[in-house]
């Protein structure tokens, strides 16, 4: 499984960016997708996942501010991240749980909020 995240980039704080990851590969095999991040300094940490049935989880640091959702036909996965703050700022990894093994993991894409 190849996962391609893009959407990252420089807002202020108070913002809104939109994360996407596709999937491409043996995606019969994943049965959830989300985000994690990591900043400078610290370890790489949850930031919401959404199984195959539907069910979604977030870090209590960013739920009623982001959204994740999912376009399983086009095994696609989105987070909406609104009312950004500078503790934000992280490196952001797409990744996909198959059923069994061990997980994917995308590239990253940086999402910095700065005044």
């Amino acid at each position: 499984v190849q996962l391609q995240a893009s959407g990252g980039g420089l807002v202020q704080p108070g913002g809104s960016l939109r994360l996407s990851c596709g999937a491409s590969g043996r995606v019969f095999s994943i049965n959830d997708m989300g985000w994690y991040r990591q900043a400078p300094g610290k370890q790489r940490e949850l930031v919401a996942t959404f199984t195959r049935g539907g069910r979604t989880n977030y870090a209590e640091s960013v739920k009623d501010r982001f959204t994740i959702s999912r376009d399983s036909p086009k095994n696609t996965v989105f987070l909406q991240m609104n009312s950004l703050k500078p503790e934000d700022t992280a490196v952001y990894y797409c990744t996909a749980k198959p059923y069994t093994g061990e997980p994917y993991w995308g590239s990253g894409t940086q999402v910095t909020v700065s005044s």
